[in-house]
């Protein structure tokens, strides 16, 4: 990602907040695009960093208040790709138990370009997130688990835990595609908001949909799959590990198009 502006509770970011942030790796983040100065899916991300207050810093920042600050970090920018940081300088390592709300961090950066039209293949790994409902700024192991498949010949890796339950990529959900409908898989992982948009859509495109336990055994059953996130909408799956799949222009075309159902929220 390339560099851009940080903002700190609506103040340019000091070096001692950068310092702690640093050394520190506690926190939650959620990142989005915003195109004509409004994001698809913003009541979704503002809830996001709510829960995730709650759970990681016992207190929340009410959403008015974190809403105005991404206003004010945007400026007159229409179009950016924002990423919204809560931390704490008073927790650390030694120092853990301090309760109350965070303070909230606004990266403001170029606008990041759509995986492109070609599909991807992806290394199953045996991993799963810590604290996986939290999207929380651990990201040591997605990393990893990245690198890993990239250095070994894929371009991403997937998901599977200790039992072979699929559950999600290192940056991204995953759906496959059986006849008309869309199968989530059912394990403990981050709900993406872009999951959740296409979710609440696929049948205005005339798509089923379900969610249920999904095997690595089960996935000579599905005709195709694709991934999402906030920076692509859906990018088809050519294999994962040997299997390979078809890759439908047209159902990829039907999933992005429930995805822009969506009504586009201005902030």
């Amino acid at each position: 990602m390339a560099a851009g502006d940080l903002w700190i509770d609506g103040a340019p970011a000091t070096v001692e907040d950068l310092t702690h942030q640093a050394l520190v790796n506690y926190g939650a983040y959620t990142s989005f695009a915003v195109a004509d100065g409004a994001v698809r899916g913003l009541d979704l991300h503002l809830a996001r960093l709510t829960h995730a207050s709650r759970a990681l810093f016992g207190a929340a920042v009410p959403e008015d208040r974190v809403q105005n600050l991404i206003r004010q970090a945007l400026g007159d920018r229409a179009d950016a790709f924002v990423r919204v940081s809560l931390f704490s300088r008073e927790i650390s390592p030694r120092s853990p138990a301090h309760e109350g709300p965070p303070r909230v961090m606004v990266g403001v950066f170029q606008p990041v370009s759509p995986l492109g039209e070609t599909p991807l293949r992806l290394q199953m790994q045996t991993y799963a997130r810590e604290t996986p409902d939290l999207k929380h700024v651990a990201t040591m192991g997605l990393i990893r688990a990245r690198r890993q498949a990239r250095l070994a010949g894929y371009d991403d890796a997937l998901f599977v835990d200790a039992e072979g339950r699929i559950s999600e990529g290192s940056l991204w959900n995953i759906g496959f595609l059986g006849g008309d409908t869309v199968v989530w898989p059912e394990a403990p992982m981050l709900e993406g908001v872009s999951q959740a948009l296409i979710k609440a859509h696929l049948a205005d495109v005339g798509l089923k949909q379900e969610t249920r336990v999904l095997m690595v055994a089960d996935l000579p059953g599905f005709q195709g799959a694709f991934i999402t996130n906030s920076a692509t909408p859906a990018c088809g799956v050519a294999a994962i590990g040997d299997h390979a799949f078809a890759v439908s222009v047209e159902c990829l075309a039907n999933i992005t198009a429930a995805w822009s159902r969506a009504e586009p929220q201005p902030v």
